[in-house]
């Protein structure tokens, strides 16, 4: 379903400019977890309402989630030559057309999800919400704090933050929005937040294991490279069996942030999902 509307959404490659709209597509649609969206449209099943109804507000947040992917593979950021199993988008279309991609792909987001079918008051808070999980508190901010924390020592509470910004603000946030805007009350609203910010936490380190043990065939993208560039990450700071541990931990946190709640099946299963996917 998203990847359906996804090529929806998304402009022809046959669109002028055709080089930007090739590359938007190249890196949106190349095959993904969908993870953000499918979260959200969870969410809403929880609140009692279709999944189909967040579809639109699912693709808005899979749109920053690859705004985000785009930029990050820079080589002014991570220099990155792969992702999801082909070359990264600089690699394929040169750095200025993908930083451009990245810049459409972000701003289709917005676009997408105002445009959303739900009403007005939802939608602003909707969009307060991305806004606040893609900028300096959230996304962009955790992928600064990540930059600076390179080959420097951090703690316990300075990775949890970075892991929290930079992965789970945007993770929340498609819980967050999934249940908003399928009408739900404030209290399974926030529960479903608490949730998405457990698993959040759970699927970073998850990553974090992974670039340690896994082959970039495997992965779809480089492997090793964390401990290459001297990345704050749980292995690195506590070691692979303790990672592991905390992990579960993270998982066991997200569900039991749900106890009670009805329809949280597929949300259950995103949260072991987190910890238990190979790639």
């Amino acid at each position: 379903m998203v990847d359906a509307r996804l090529a929806e959404l998304l402009p022809p490659a046959s669109q002028s400019p055709t080089e930007l709209h090739e590359a938007m597509r190249y890196s949106c649609l190349a095959p993904g977890k969908r993870l953000r969206p499918v979260l959200c449209m969870g969410a809403a099943i929880v609140a009692g309402a279709p999944a189909e109804s967040l579809l639109d507000a699912g693709c808005a947040l899979e749109l920053v989630h690859c705004f985000s992917l785009i930029h990050d593979d820079l080589p002014a950021i991570d220099d990155d030559d792969l992702r999801r199993g082909a070359p990264t988008c600089h690699r394929q279309f040169g750095e200025a057309v993908a930083i451009l991609a990245g810049d459409a792909l972000f701003a289709l987001a917005y676009r997408t999800l105002s445009g959303s079918p739900h009403s007005s008051d939802r939608l602003v808070q909707a969009l307060a919400i991305l806004s606040a999980a893609a900028g300096t508190h959230g996304l962009v901010g955790g992928e600064m704090l990540d930059i600076l924390a390179e080959r420097r020592p951090v703690d316990a509470a300075q990775l949890r933050n970075i892991h929290g910004k930079k992965t789970g603000a945007l993770i929340a946030a498609s819980c967050e929005i999934g249940g908003l805007l399928a009408g739900a009350e404030p209290a399974l609203v926030g529960a479903l937040r608490a949730y998405g910010e457990h698993a959040g936490l759970a699927f970073q380190i998850a990553d974090d294991i992974l670039n340690e043990l896994s082959t970039p065939e495997q992965l779809g993208k480089a492997a090793g490279s964390d401990r290459r560039r001297g990345k704050a990450t749980y292995p690195g700071l506590f070691g692979i069996d303790a990672s592991r541990e905390a992990a579960q931990a993270a998982s066991e946190a997200a569900i039991a942030a749900l106890e009670g709640v009805p329809r949280t099946g597929l949300l259950i299963e995103m949260a072991r999902y987190a910890v238990e996917r190979g790639y």
